[in-house]
């Protein structure tokens, strides 16, 4: 039997698929179960009660983790004169103007977060086709188009995670690290629910939260109960 598949029947003597675990039972699961020489992202993974067809019943939001995500975010700001100097300061990976939105035409991609000043907006437009569907554009309901680049850049810096529903209404999101330990892993979940939570459409009708996973980047998917997140 193989590294990999002994790995794969350790982790399935521990687990049991079909229960549902309270938060700390999970989290305290997959710590244990992590068998890998690599420390591991802890994944959230929500099915929301949403139609996303109807424009108002979008959720995306941005949320400031209590302990970060664990991962180097990569942030690129669009502005100039003064606040390209204070994206600079704030030590933001990448910054310019229209040179810069050139160079994403190019095929230049290398970061993960974008911020812009509003001025910038306009000729920002040139490459909506680009980061729209990547999710990068910019947002001012995401606080992402702001005047005020110091404080955005030092946010996402210090682990700010998106949370945005796909096409079949989840939310997925890495949000910390094994390594970061119970206690840490379980405030950053209780803060990304908490988040989620408050992002509710108002006219998403019935359950609101269906389905709550947590799993590691090579362990199991184990369902959670929402009360625990109250």
């Amino acid at each position: 039997m193989s590294k990999v598949a002994k790995r794969i029947k350790a982790i399935d003597s521990m687990v049991d698929r079909a229960k549902v675990y309270s938060l700390a039972a999970a989290i305290d699961t997959l710590i244990k179960a992590s068998k890998v020489k690599f420390d591991e992202t802890f994944d959230i993974s929500l099915n929301l009660g949403i139609d996303v067809k109807q424009s108002d019943q979008n959720v995306r939001v941005m949320i400031t983790l209590p302990h970060g995500t664990g991962k180097k975010t990569r942030v690129a700001v669009f502005a100039k004169g003064a606040k390209a100097d204070e994206a600079k300061a704030a030590k933001a990976d990448i910054v310019g103007d229209d040179a810069l939105i050139e160079k994403v035409l190019g095929g230049m991609l290398d970061f993960d977060r974008v911020i812009a000043t509003p001025d910038m907006m306009a000729s920002l437009g040139k490459v909506a086709k680009i980061l729209g569907p990547k999710g990068l554009m910019p947002n001012p309901k995401l606080g992402t188009v702001t005047m005020d680049i110091k404080g955005a850049v030092e946010k996402a810096h210090a682990g700010q995670v998106e949370a945005r529903a796909d096409k079949e209404g989840i939310v997925h999101a890495g949000i910390g690290k094994l390594s970061f330990g119970a206690a840490k892993l379980a405030e950053n979940a209780k803060e990304f629910m908490a988040a989620v939570q408050k992002a509710k459409p108002a006219n998403s009708k019935g359950v609101y939260i269906k389905k709550i996973c947590l799993s590691s980047t090579m362990g199991p998917g184990l369902k959670v109960d929402a009360a625990d997140f109250k």
